[in-house]
């Protein structure tokens, strides 16, 4: 199993705006590290909870069909599939019909399962990474984004604006990681 990063969001859960708000920084000299902070501590938050949060295209890889009906998709929340392919052994690549299969996106992690009546495709497949799901996953925009997500990338931003060095580890450390792990923990997959 593989997955992979297709399309990364177009647009941040915390502006730059809301995270100079939060730093109390009115001046634009560290836009750019700001930004490049924002962007750091989504993809840990994301990271951390197995989740995406803005719209974003993922590529999940598999070598073989399950042995069940389904195939649950990481990083949730699932808006759609895209497309399935996958490779028989000389390499030639078929898509499967939309019509074989149906979209499960109320579940968590969301997921793929056989229409009733269909079975996974029974040709002999690729030694390895046989088979390609493209999916798009994530709340929707930064307004989707659940606020306690946007407060965790708040404390991270704050933190490792302040402390661009390495802290060696105290109370200021634990009490930002208990924080953020706080906030993070009830909505992460498993």
């Amino acid at each position: 199993m593989a997955l992979k990063l297709v399309t990364p969001p177009t647009t941040e859960p915390v502006s730059l705006q809301e995270a100079k708000a939060h730093l109390r920084v009115d001046i634009a000299d560290d836009d750019g590290l700001i930004a490049a902070l924002i962007t750091a501590a989504r993809e840990y938050c994301e990271a951390f909870q197995r989740r995406a949060y803005v719209t974003q295209a993922w590529e999940f890889t598999l070598d073989a069909w399950p042995n069940d009906n389904e195939i649950r998709l990481p990083r949730p929340p699932l808006q759609s599939v895209t497309a399935i392919t996958y490779r028989d052994s000389a390499g030639t690549e078929y898509t499967m019909p939309t019509t074989d299969y149906l979209v499960d996106i109320k579940s968590e992690p969301g997921r793929i399962v056989l229409a009733y009546g269909k079975v996974w495709p029974s040709l002999t497949l690729y030694p390895a990474g046989a088979i390609s799901i493209r999916y798009v996953a994530g709340y929707g925009d930064a307004a989707a984004v659940p606020q306690r997500v946007k407060q965790a990338m708040l404390l991270l931003i704050g933190h490792w604006y302040e402390h661009r060095e390495g802290v060696i580890t105290g109370t200021i450390t634990k009490a930002i990681e208990f924080a953020v792990e706080a906030l993070l923990w009830q909505d992460r997959v498993w």
